[in-house]
């Protein structure tokens, strides 16, 4: 009689039995305790990297602003006329595709501008990476005291990110940049935006670079060509995990800094947010598993097991109907991200629902990327074996 009252006193007060403290609350701490850990990491790494200073003219005159092109998102021609203005100055060289017809009108557009060169790239064969390929052709014209700056084009770069960069190449081989997203329109986009702006920060800060951020980043067009330029990589569908993989086997080393770039990516329907997520989590596997076992274990206690955790204590709390380790959760959840936020991008861009659907769904993202082999990119269609080992998927007619 005793202990049945102990244990249901214990359920009434978020306590198994005495003073044990419930799974959920467990589940709580541990939550809150890795998060806080990664956060105090992030802002360490942060207070280290580069500063994001103005860089002096004759040093952005020498970076060559290369970016790939492909139609198909209405912020193209915004983001490209926006670059040309934060970084005037630098020489840009735009890549389009033959056959990309509204690539071609945004450009025609956008009309000459000063250091400005825009490219027609013919289809890059089967089994070839079409960035990659396009990117080849742009390194063999340029000077060897030039600096290569490898843009996407739905990415704002900031001036000052620019000086961060070249500082980064003062101290290292390459430097990267940390991806941020401007406020989208449609729910898919704020899910998108929420995935990048909680993770960012505090998966790119902490860790010594095992990858590079794809959508920014700088090299010495000279260390670049010592490595073989992109030639020996163009059989990689990951671009940013094969030239990350390029310059550590050859002894050089990363920079991650800590000054954002600014992403706009519209994401209209449910199918395309799908696909996107799905692409990235396929490109995580790939990355995990050319990981040591060390790294491997590492990678994933800290940054996949929180949405575990998360439904645990979701869960829990509705199942025991106790809303306070679920609150508490919330609240440090909410604390730690917007500290992180303000002093790594300037200002808080948690929105607290999509960023909490966001984290609940990406143990089925992470599951789907495990699971299906083929990747919508774009206008393209792959079946993935390997990283070095995908061809396109021919649609039937």
């Amino acid at each position: 009689m005793a202990a049945g009252a102990a244990v249901r006193g214990g359920a009434g007060t978020g306590l198994d039995v005495g003073t044990t403290p419930s799974l959920t609350g467990v589940a709580a701490t541990a939550y809150l305790a890795l998060q806080a850990g990664k956060t105090a990491a992030a802002l360490r790494a942060a207070s280290r990297a580069p500063a994001p200073v103005e860089p002096a003219a004759a040093a952005v005159a020498k970076v060559v602003v290369v970016q790939p092109i492909l139609s198909g998102d209405p912020g193209l021609e915004d983001a490209l006329r926006d670059n040309l203005l934060s970084l005037a100055g630098a020489r840009f060289v735009w890549l389009v595709d033959e056959d990309d017809v509204e690539g071609r009108r945004v450009v025609d557009r956008i009309g000459p501008a000063p250091r400005l060169e825009a490219r027609l790239c013919p289809a890059a064969p089967d089994g070839v990476n079409p960035k990659l390929a396009k990117l080849q052709p742009a390194l063999e014209d340029c000077a060897d005291d030039e600096i290569l700056l490898v843009l996407d084009d739905d990415t704002r770069l900031p001036r000052a990110s620019l000086g961060a960069l070249l500082g980064g190449l003062e101290r290292a081989t390459l430097a990267t940049g940390l991806p941020a997203y401007l406020r989208g329109r449609t729910p898919w986009a704020r899910l998108v935006e929420q995935f990048v702006d909680n993770n960012a920060a505090l998966t790119y800060l902490p860790m010594a670079p095992v990858t590079i951020n794809g959508m920014c980043w700088a090299i010495r067009v000279a260390d670049l060509r010592a490595l073989g330029g992109f030639t020996p990589l163009l059989r990689h569908l990951t671009d940013d995990l094969a030239v990350a993989g390029a310059v550590q086997r050859a002894g050089g080393t990363i920079c991650q800094t800590a000054s954002p770039q600014w992403i706009t990516t519209t994401v209209e329907t449910p199918g395309h947010y799908v696909r996107l997520l799905h692409r990235w989590m396929l490109f995580a596997h790939l990355l995990l598993r050319r990981q040591p076992v060390g790294s491997f274990a590492a990678i994933s206690v800290l940054h996949g097991i929180h949405p575990n955790l998360l439904w645990a204590v979701l869960v829990g709390s509705a199942r025991r109907r106790r809303l306070g380790p679920l609150a508490a959760l919330l609240t440090g959840r909410w604390l730690l991200l917007r500290l992180v936020q303000r002093r790594v991008y300037g200002r808080s861009l948690h929105a607290p629902v999509p960023s909490l659907a966001s984290e609940l769904l990406q143990p089925v993202h992470l599951g789907h990327g495990a699971v299906q082999r083929t990747i919508r990119w774009r206008s393209r269609t792959y079946r993935v074996r390997a990283d070095d080992d995908f061809s396109p998927v021919r649609s039937r007619r």
